[in-house]
């Protein structure tokens, strides 16, 4: 099984949840949630869980639960899942 390791950088209070683009070395995610009592952080695993096609208990936030830039890991997510998500 895969895991995946990657930067994000999310932007809450969007009207939609959805992959923006790239951030540097990061991927942004716009989140419709607001970043308050971890509701942008559980929308944010919920999305990622969404797009990878796992479940939501094999995506963990590693760093950044406060900040605006996370390193999350997704078991079972793959990088040419990544590409695909990124390239539109």
């Amino acid at each position: 099984m895969d895991n995946l390791t990657l930067t994000i950088r999310v932007q809450p209070n969007a009207p939609r949840s959805k992959v923006v683009g790239e951030h540097g070395d990061a991927i942004k995610i716009a989140l419709a949630a607001p970043p308050v009592d971890g509701k942008a952080n559980a929308e944010c695993i919920r999305f990622l869980a969404e797009l990878f096609g796992v479940r939501r208990g094999d995506v963990t936030i590693l760093t950044g639960e406060t900040a605006r830039t996370k390193v999350v890991r997704i078991v079972g997510g793959t990088q040419k899942r990544l590409e695909e998500l990124i390239s539109g």
